[in-house]
């Protein structure tokens, strides 16, 4: 993972072991695999719950920029709860002054298209899908019956890009 590089002294001897953590190093990471991470799912009302379902975050951070996607898929045992979904992001959020937006899917009995939203600071993200009884192109948060009454197998998939606070 990339740091802050050190402020090098005039007339400083630089060893080998000195370049290869602050160059070699620092690049490595940029091109190094994705780290995977354990997402959190919540809600503003009675929590959901996954049980056999499973849920993978991965995510590469450069710097402050986090790229980061999210894949969950329901199971047979899994409980929806009620109010809007968030899901917990990696590192919190920059309090850059703007939300971030990014690409949100729902493959349930059908596909749904929307994106996510990160407000400043914030330490999830949320969903936004087409509401299910509108053809005007709103979106609102998505819940355990919007944009459809989630069952088991239902996937979610967010992926986006956005500024760590550190």
């Amino acid at each position: 993972m990339t740091f802050t590089p050190r402020t090098w002294v005039v007339g400083e001897v630089v060893s080998a072991a000195t370049m290869n953590q602050e160059i070699r190093d620092q690049f490595n990471s940029m091109f190094a695999a994705w780290t995977s991470y354990t997402p959190t799912w919540t809600s503003t009302g009675t929590a959901p719950v996954l049980n056999n379902g499973t849920i993978l975050g991965r995510y590469m951070k450069i710097g402050r920029t986090v790229i980061c996607h999210i894949n969950m898929t329901s199971g047979t045992t899994t409980t929806y709860g009620t109010g809007n979904y968030n899901w917990s992001l990696p590192f919190q959020a920059a309090n850059a002054g703007a939300s971030i937006v990014g690409a949100a899917h729902l493959l349930g009995t059908a596909r749904w298209v929307g994106g996510i939203v990160i407000s400043p600071n914030a330490l999830n993200c949320s969903a936004f899908l087409p509401k299910l009884a509108t053809t005007d192109g709103r979106v609102d948060f998505m819940t355990a019956t919007q944009p459809e009454t989630l069952a088991a197998n239902a996937q979610v998939r967010l992926t986006f890009v956005y500024e760590a606070a550190s």
